[in-house]
């Protein structure tokens, strides 16, 4: 069975940064899959932050364009999301994704939605203090 395991999370101020990274831990290659991460903030649906499709294209929610890059090491079968001038609306707990099979493109830029997903970590909690 698939699984997906992040880590990362932890507490910083505001304009700090936190790398989150997502390993899967046995089934599949994220090389060859449909990666993203989502947030979900307490009494608040669980959005899109970023993704990354099997070619290497990356579209971005607008609020996190500019600071979030998420990003892969095919060598380590990791996928990380380096977070960047951190605010205190990104305090969320962060979820890692894949998509299998996979044969969509995201350089339309478009977010793909939380229901292309079948295979979620347990997430990992991220806290920013003002």
């Amino acid at each position: 069975q698939v699984q997906l395991v992040e880590s990362g999370g932890g507490s910083v101020q505001s304009g700090g940064s936190l790398r989150l990274s997502c390993a899967a831990a046995s089934g599949f290659t994220t090389s060859s899959s449909c990666m993203g991460w989502f947030r979900q903030a307490p009494g608040k649906e669980r959005e899109g932050v970023a993704a990354i499709d099997w070619v290497g294209f990356a579209p971005y929610a607008d609020s996190v364009k500019g600071r979030f890059a998420i990003s892969r090491d095919k060598s380590k079968n990791m996928v990380y999301l380096q977070m960047n001038s951190l605010k205190p609306e990104d305090t969320a707990v962060y979820y890692c994704a894949a998509r299998l099979p996979c044969y969509s493109s995201y350089s339309g830029g478009n977010l793909p939605s939380r229901a292309e997903f079948n295979v979620w970590g347990q997430g990992t909690q991220v806290t920013v203090s003002s």
